[in-house]
């Protein structure tokens, strides 16, 4: 859907996830999650349910994510990554150039290594990846729908590369893979796909060099909505890590080709200034702390909400939590969710 039409069909400050919701214990071993970083190649100790089962089970728990979701209040649905380990690896794992026997390594955010996809050939798109999870998501739900992976840059970050040149060649490459997934996301029924690109702050001199030519060919021809998410680090994972709060790469943004841009900002205490850097970009602000598991006062919230309509107005923005919400208890992410949802109905009056 144009973006257009898209916000006919939306409220003013619409809510919704920014990617991951609470995957359910029967199917993934969340407490064996929570003790790793997030995993850049598939980690398929982690799931609870034999192989020959966990299409159904992924599809049974997606189902449960989409109605809660519903229940809650959003106003545009997501498939909650719930059949992801991480929002990367699922995509990148199935494209031609990757070794899927053998994993290489790379210098995470933390400045910690770990095993990262290895390309070993020209990367190639064969499939779509999340095409399913359209479908699904369009079959249990009336509302629009929103479809998230992997961006360009953070993919060249998080891999050891054994073909190209140069770091740039291979964000191209990883751009024309993902330009070709946006196509047949929006070509399935995905209202809004979102790229997730945390590294453009984690690596920002690489950034500057390459990174919006990297983005800006991965959304070309792109036939409906597009977001793009920035975050300095997982909510609960980095609790305690110190979050700069200071977005160095909006100027750039603003230039690129997407219609929407994600932005973490209760952890970090963003000011909401900085939406002055994207005037023409609508903003999904981030209203919820992630780093903590307690609740988020409604006052608090509203005043989130305030400061981001007082700089770029209520047209502009969107609601929903800093980053994705997997590592929260489920209790927990519902009811700061429904906090949101409270305060978008009384801030649109």
């Amino acid at each position: 859907m144009a973006l257009g039409n898209l916000l006919q069909t939306l409220p003013p400050l619409p809510t919704m996830l920014v990617g991951s919701y609470v995957q359910p214990d029967w199917l993934i071993d969340r407490h064996a999650l929570s003790r790793r970083a997030p995993p850049r190649v598939p980690a398929p100790d982690l799931w609870c349910v034999p192989p020959a089962q966990f299409e159904a089970a992924a599809d049974d728990a997606t189902l449960l994510a989409i109605d809660e979701q519903e229940r809650i209040g959003l106003d545009v649905i997501g498939d909650g990554e719930i059949r992801r380990e991480s929002y990367s690896c699922t995509f990148v794992a199935a494209l031609g150039g990757i070794d899927s026997q053998h994993s290489g390594t790379a210098v995470d955010r933390r400045g910690k290594s770990a095993p990262v996809p290895r390309v070993v050939g020209p990367i190639t798109w064969t499939r779509s990846v999340l095409a399913h999870d359209v479908a699904l998501l369009r079959s249990r739900t009336s509302r629009p729908i929103k479809i998230t992976l992997p961006g360009p840059f953070t993919l060249s970050q998080l891999a050891e590369d054994h073909v190209y040149d140069s770091p740039g060649a291979l964000a191209m490459a990883f751009a024309e893979a993902v330009n070709a997934e946006v196509r047949a996301l929006h070509a399935a029924g995905a209202d809004i796909v979102q790229l997730d690109e945390p590294y453009l702050e984690a690596r920002r001199d690489a950034a500057h060099e390459y990174a919006m030519a990297a983005v800006t060919r991965a959304l070309a021809g792109a036939a409906g909505a597009t977001a793009l998410h920035l975050c300095f680090g997982y909510g609960p994972i980095d609790r305690g890590h110190s979050k700069s709060g200071r977005y160095a790469l909006l100027p750039e943004l603003e230039r690129t080709p997407v219609d929407i841009v994600s932005l973490e900002a209760a952890q970090p205490g963003v000011d909401a200034a900085v939406l002055r850097d994207l005037p023409s970009k609508l903003i999904l602000w981030g209203c919820l702390d992630l780093g903590t598991t307690q609740v988020d006062t409604q006052e608090v919230v509203l005043q989130r909400i305030r400061a981001a309509i007082n700089v770029a107005g209520a047209q502009q923005v969107m609601l929903g939590p800093d980053c994705g919400m997997k590592y929260l208890p489920r209790a927990v992410a519902e009811a700061k969710l429904r906090v949101l949802v409270s305060c978008a109905r009384i801030a649109r009056g």
